[in-house]
């Protein structure tokens, strides 16, 4: 009785047993072990069967959260139309990080190539995400794979007739080169050039040009000092004062630092989106929990880049001087924390202090060069380094001001005092598999 039990309770499970081998194993000994030779063939028989029934059992559909069955939640490249691209609400592109491709400057996406897709996405009606590349071998390869929608990157005819590819949209007819859809998306390809137009790489690099300019940044320019004599910095003195213990800073450098941010106009607004006397950021407003709505305030303003200037500072609490750590912070809160660390990784790799300011300077002015920014240690691409480095050294110049004492610091800006950093030969492109495809 025990043993039909068993092989009944083997029936009824028949799917969860034969897939473990192992216990598979075990009751095929067991039976033939026990069994008189006629049971044993009619079980080898019903355990044949059962296989048969489990290899032949149709794949249940996935149900999502939400309760909708799906049979498919990819979609096939060759069926994902322009249609599908505007239900998504998302327009997805691979590129590669670069002065005229993708940087990320401030929070916000920049490069000629960006700048061009991001207003294709606008007139489609909807958002877009750049997916950044190691190289066009894997461009190509994640584009084949249905990852992204088009290839934003002046790719070679050549390689895309090669790799089945439809070359189309924003391009340089006298290089050869242009962006790429796969061939199944026809409809989007007509799209793209039917809305690029050859003069629109001219413009969109001239509106690059003033974006990146002191003029785009909306403001007022105060005197550095109020009253010299008296050694009033500015209206905002009290205010600097008040919160610049919460920075661990002296009230003077903030004072500097305000200055070189907005020339103390609380109404100062860049193009970036970037506000107030401090310039602060709307996501970083957001994450400190400064509303938008209090953000030209000056005491609210500067209390919130106070809270953020002690935030940078915990990031670099491995550096031991205080006075180098300062030029860390003020460097992150320019050209991003993230870029920082790529520095400070690149001056580790090749020997030198990682937490000496002259050492790290170099190289996030060497974050401009293709050798460094394609550098396999560096996670966030291309930085415009000079800008940068040059916002540290204007900043040590006036704080120096402020306290009443000469500038003695020598300026990195020149690498060995130049004025401009050294040329690189271009880094071999690497291989690079990475997949990311979501469907909304």
């Amino acid at each position: 009785m025990a043993k039909l039990l068993l092989f009944k309770h083997i029936c009824k499970n028949r799917c969860t047993f034969v897939s473990d081998l192992l216990q598979i194993e075990f009751y095929l000994r067991f039976y033939y072990e026990n069994m008189y030779q006629p049971l044993r063939l009619l079980l080898t028989a019903l355990l044949v069967a059962v296989m048969l029934s489990c290899a032949e059992k149709k794949k249940e559909p996935l149900v999502t959260p939400w309760g909708e069955v799906q049979t498919d939640t990819i979609l096939p490249n060759d069926n994902f139309t322009v249609s599908d691209i505007v239900g998504n609400g998302e327009l997805i592109a691979l590129t590669l990080t670069g002065p005229e491709t993708y940087y990320d400057y401030r929070g916000r996406g920049m490069g000629a190539q960006y700048l061009l897709c991001e207003k294709f996405a606008q007139k489609l009606g909807v958002s877009l995400r750049v997916e950044v590349c190691k190289d066009t071998a894997e461009m190509v390869k994640r584009l084949l794979a249905g990852d992204a929608d088009l290839i934003a990157f002046p790719l070679p005819k050549k390689l895309a007739q090669k790799n089945r590819l439809i070359a189309c949209g924003a391009g340089v007819d006298s290089l050869g080169v242009q962006w790429a859809v796969d061939t199944g998306n026809k409809e989007l390809a007509d799209s793209l050039n039917s809305w690029y137009k050859p003069n629109m790489l001219a413009d969109i690099k001239k509106e690059e040009s003033y974006l990146l300019s002191s003029k785009s940044v909306k403001r007022h320019v105060y005197a550095p000092f109020l009253n010299r004599a008296g050694g009033v910095i500015s209206h905002y003195d009290p205010l600097f004062k008040k919160y610049a213990p919460v920075a661990r800073w002296d009230w003077r450098l903030m004072a500097a630092q305000c200055y070189q941010e907005s020339c103390f106009d609380p109404q100062a607004r860049s193009w970036a989106g970037a506000r107030g006397l401090m310039q602060i950021m709307p996501g970083t407003a957001s994450h400190l929990g400064l509303a938008m709505s209090d953000i030209h305030d000056p005491e609210k303003n500067i209390s919130a880049a106070a809270r953020y200037i002690s935030e940078l500072n915990g990031y670099f609490r491995n550096i031991p001087s205080a006075a180098e750590r300062q030029l860390f912070v003020l460097a992150s809160y320019n050209g991003g924390y993230f870029h920082v660390q790529d520095a400070m990784a690149l001056a580790r790799k090749n020997g030198k202090s990682p937490h000496r300011w002259r050492d790290v300077a170099y190289y996030i002015l060497a974050l401009e060069q293709p050798q460094y920014y394609n550098d396999p240690v560096v996670k966030h691409g291309y930085m415009r380094g000079s800008e940068t480095v040059d916002y540290v050294d204007r900043i040590r110049q006036r704080y120096a001001q402020y306290r009443g004492v000469p500038y003695g610091g020598a300026s990195v800006k020149g690498w060995s005092g130049g004025s401009s950093a050294p040329s690189f030969s271009p880094m071999t492109p690497r291989k690079a598999k990475k997949r990311h495809r979501f469907h909304i």
